[in-house]
């Protein structure tokens, strides 16, 4: 039987932290949210939310009394559009830094003795993945460091920080690198969704025989990492002895061009691609499952097109009938 804790979800309005909170609730846990906003898309049924600015170091320490332990997902992110750019480096490295530095001394004064990190793919070298077909993305791969964003540069110094408290303070530190988590309740308009939820958008929205655009040439490949495989991942991590940091993510390759040919066959639309400039990120990236295989004896194993069925679903749902 599961003994029951008291939780600090951060990030909870979030996609995954909003999942991660309905996880822990259905195993018997008391939970607390943190976030600055409410969840989008379901109401919250933690036993505690609270709102408030967690680079405020104040609010830190107010959602941080009386728990046992952090799942620490708050950051300042989004899909290509807001990542790449460059106009939004600033308020990346800042916002992220400031929360994982507030987290961690508060925690200290708090004797917070357990956390998770969400770590990213991102933080692996641009020079690894420049074939699409062969990137290397295996946890040791991270150094010499040279991730190809600033999104990607702040959460390797936040792994380090992590790593660097729980060496100098006892804090007991659990590290995952997600790879492009996606399913129903993710952002999918407005700037900040992924390709899965954007591509799901695009084709849900579009006629029988229309277009739909894609950014770069689509030969880009990814993988991407079911909304509740990434769920398990964490909880698995979290309930054993290794602290990371380890690849979550799926090792089913696949470019931006067939992922939108799948979309399209789930939709049942023939539609035309529209290849315009945009950011599109490194060449080629896809999860090494080599070390959590090892450690913890398990690994993502969901085809990625049931992920999808449902997500495409569920993103349709959400438009005017009118659209659909």
């Amino acid at each position: 039987m599961t003994t029951s804790k008291r939780i600090l979800v951060t990030g909870a309005g979030g996609f995954i932290g909003g999942y991660l909170v309905k996880q822990l609730k259905q195993e018997g846990h008391w939970v607390r949210e943190a976030d600055r906003k409410a969840h989008e898309f379901s109401a919250s049924c933690a036993d505690e939310f609270s709102i408030g600015d967690l680079r405020d170091p104040n609010v830190v320490r107010e959602v941080l009394a009386g728990v046992e332990e952090v799942y620490q997902l708050a950051a300042d992110m989004g899909g290509a559009g807001y990542i790449f750019t460059g106009e939004n480096d600033a308020a990346v490295m800042h916002n992220s830094a400031a929360i994982n530095l507030n987290i961690l001394e508060c925690g200290v004064q708090a004797r917070i003795r357990r956390y998770f990190f969400s770590s990213s793919a991102c933080v692996y070298p641009k020079h690894h993945q420049l074939d699409p077909a062969h990137p290397i993305c295996s946890e040791d791969s991270a150094y010499p460091a040279s991730p190809d964003s600033e999104y990607g540069w702040e959460k390797l110094f936040s792994e380090r920080l992590y790593l660097a408290y729980m060496r100098n303070h006892g804090a007991q530190v659990r590290i995952a690198r997600l790879h492009n988590v996606f399913g129903p309740e993710g952002a999918w308009r407005g700037g900040r969704e992924k390709s899965p939820a954007a591509l799901c958008r695009k084709v849900a929205e579009a006629a029988d025989g229309g277009e739909i655009e894609i950014w770069g040439d689509g030969e880009q490949t990814r993988s991407f990492l079911y909304i509740g495989e990434c769920l398990e991942g964490i909880r698995r991590l979290m309930d054993s002895d290794f602290p990371g940091p380890v690849n979550l993510g799926s090792e089913e390759m696949v470019t931006i061009n067939s992922l939108a040919r799948m979309i399209m066959e789930i939709a049942g639309k023939q539609l035309t691609v529209r290849h315009v400039a945009g950011p599109a990120g490194v060449r080629g990236r896809n999860s090494d499952n080599r070390l959590i295989k090892a450690r913890l004896g398990w690994a993502p194993s969901l085809p990625l097109r049931s992920g999808l069925e449902q997500t495409y679903s569920w993103i349709a749902s959400q438009l005017p009938s009118t659209q659909r």
